[in-house]
Formats: structure tokens, sequence, C-alpha cells
């Protein structure tokens, strides 16, 4: 048995799917935010909103 913690998403901005340049601006953003200092800052796919999600993950 293990203690670990689940990760808990941050949503740092949402992205339309629709949007004429795809999951570009959301993986710019997402590498911004990397370069800022945020880690793991990642593009993710919302089927529910049809967004593209940049999350961090942390563990609280």
């Amino acid at each position: 048995m293990t203690n670990a913690l689940p990760a808990q998403r941050t949503v740092l901005e949402r992205f339309p799917a629709g949007h004429p340049r795809g999951s570009w601006p959301a993986d710019e953003y997402a590498t911004a935010q990397r370069a800022q200092g945020t880690p793991g800052a990642r593009v993710v796919m919302d089927l529910a909103t049809d967004s593209f999600l940049v999350i961090t993950e942390t563990t609280k």
C-alpha cells in the first residue's frame, strides 16, 4: 500500500479546438510557461468543452 497523493491539475489557460491553427496557440503558451518556470505545463484536450487546456499538475 502506498500513501501517494493524487496529482491535482491546475488549468492555466483554455484555447478553442476550432482555432484555425489547431493546438499551436496552446502549445506555444505551454512552452512559454515552461520557459518562465512553470514546471510541467502541458496541453491536454478537454472533449467535454471542445477545448485545448494548458495544465500543470501539483501534488497536495
